[in-house]
């Protein structure tokens, strides 16, 4: 049997009591013999400032380039408001980006059936729904240069972010969204702004010819951004798989997010380019929500988005399909008997702590596993 290697880095605010549950997962994994997994610690964001100056230090940059993939948890707070912005909390997770390579990230919008009322959004709009937004994470407006601010002669200031893409880059990304499209619905949306932007132009040129050349068994159709931002909200369901560049895929996968009725609920992975001689990638994995220092230490947090990623895990970076699908069956079983943390609880719900939820969640994949 295999041995994996994982780098947690729980972060700040409720992200060590999120990644506590999931170190749970690994402990049963372990202890039953069903996988092997080796892990190791360290810190991001806050909680690496305080303790080295830098939003993530050195020698915990080696040790996620030399793990097989990371797992994350969420930074920033208060706190660090008022540190320089090269070593902000966010900077941690930029820079894991950046040295990992991680150009695609993968977003998905399920909805499972005992949350359906807890969307905004009618039950007949978001029930089953089940979507994923692949978005390209590092190129475009928020890596592209110029990027500054400058002050005029007449003493006004400038600000300029440039929209940068090549063809490689959107050709990478646009694989990774047909090749999910064919273990899904078989169906990809690729979204731009080609009225008003020369990168959207460019971008649905590529797509399309790859989707021609290289998938013409997955059904391709274009759409611009803004529109598919109101179709999200009208009829969600009409989506399979949605790729798009790194500003559009940060608004709407945020979009798609609320309409499951909680940010707590929803993984993400990113994953670099296979390697040639082993085919493997670099990866991390994180939930989408942010560190809600609001709530930090009252054990009430969600600890599914975290649960989430680390079946995400599971699937994309060691091939343990089956334990995934287990694992996201778990979730679905707890919530279907009416067990909910405080951002998902409702009328007639079972209020539990964040060890409560995990612990639910372990209880039910252990019976799953047999």
């Amino acid at each position: 049997m295999a041995t994996h290697s994982l780098f947690l880095l729980p972060g700040d605010g409720i992200g060590p009591e999120i990644m506590a549950e999931v170190k749970g997962l690994i402990d049963l994994l372990n202890a039953r013999g069903i996988a092997s997994f080796t892990t190791d610690e360290g810190l991001v964001g806050g909680a690496a400032y305080d303790a080295h100056g830098a939003a993530i230090s050195e020698a915990d940059m080696a040790k996620a380039l030399a793990a097989d993939a990371v797992l994350f948890g969420a930074v920033g707070g208060p706190k660090w408001d008022g540190v320089p912005y090269a070593v902000r909390p966010e900077a941690g997770l930029l820079r894991l980006r950046k040295d990992l390579g991680l150009f695609a990230n993968l977003r998905p919008a399920i909805c499972y059936p005992a949350l359906a009322d807890a969307s905004s959004l009618k039950r007949e709009v978001v029930e089953g729904l089940d979507i994923l937004i692949v978005r390209e994470l590092t190129g475009g407006v928020y890596f592209g240069e110029p990027k500054e601010i400058v002050t005029l002669e007449d003493g006004q200031k400038r600000a300029v972010d440039t929209q940068l893409y090549t063809t490689s880059e959107i050709e990478r990304i646009a694989r990774v969204a047909f090749d999910l499209a064919r273990t899904r619905g078989g169906r990809v949306a690729s979204a731009e702004k080609r009225n008003v932007m020369k990168s959207g132009v460019l971008w649905n040129q590529v797509v399309t010819r790859v989707g021609k050349d290289e998938y013409p068994d997955v059904a391709l159709e274009h759409v611009l951004a803004d529109n598919c931002a109101m179709q999200l909200v009208r009829w969600p369901k009409q989506y399979d798989v949605i790729v798009c560049d790194n500003l559009f895929g940060d608004i709407l996968s945020d979009v798609a997010a609320m309409l499951t009725g909680s940010l707590g609920m929803l993984p993400s992975a990113s994953l670099g380019a296979p390697d040639p001689a082993t085919g493997t990638r670099k990866a991390l994995y994180e939930p989408v929500h942010g560190s809600a220092p609001d709530i930090a230490g009252k054990g009430i947090a969600n600890p599914i988005a975290m649960i989430a990623s680390f079946a995400m895990a599971l699937r994309y970076s060691f091939g343990l399909v089956d334990l995934s699908d287990k694992l996201d069956q778990a979730i679905a079983a707890v919530l279907a008997r009416g067990l909910r943390t405080r951002d998902i609880g409702g009328d007639g719900a079972t209020l539990v702590s964040t060890r409560e939820m995990g612990e639910a969640i372990r209880t039910e994949f252990q019976a799953l596993l047999g």
